[in-house]
């Protein structure tokens, strides 16, 4: 299950990444993809900044279903 604080849930209803949090940037989570398949974390307009999930997926609507309910494992290390 995530661990999200209380400011990481604005009124907006997104929550922001942890691992990028603790790199000093408050980045929406959103669902990525890589070589091993869909995850959740979060981007820059640079690319890809941190992977949040410890989980990948195999399909993008259930690293989205994962992200909407929060049924996915926050990495709590990079």
């Amino acid at each position: 299950m995530t661990e999200l604080h209380h400011d990481d849930l604005p009124t907006t209803g997104v929550a922001y990444g942890h691992l990028a949090r603790q790199r000093g940037m408050k980045l929406p989570l959103q669902v990525l993809q890589s070589n091993a398949g869909y995850y959740i974390g979060t981007q820059t307009e640079n690319g890809p900044f941190s992977r949040e999930s410890i989980e990948y997926f195999r399909k993008h609507g259930d690293a989205e279903s994962a992200l909407a309910t929060g049924e996915w494992t926050q990495k709590l290390h990079p």
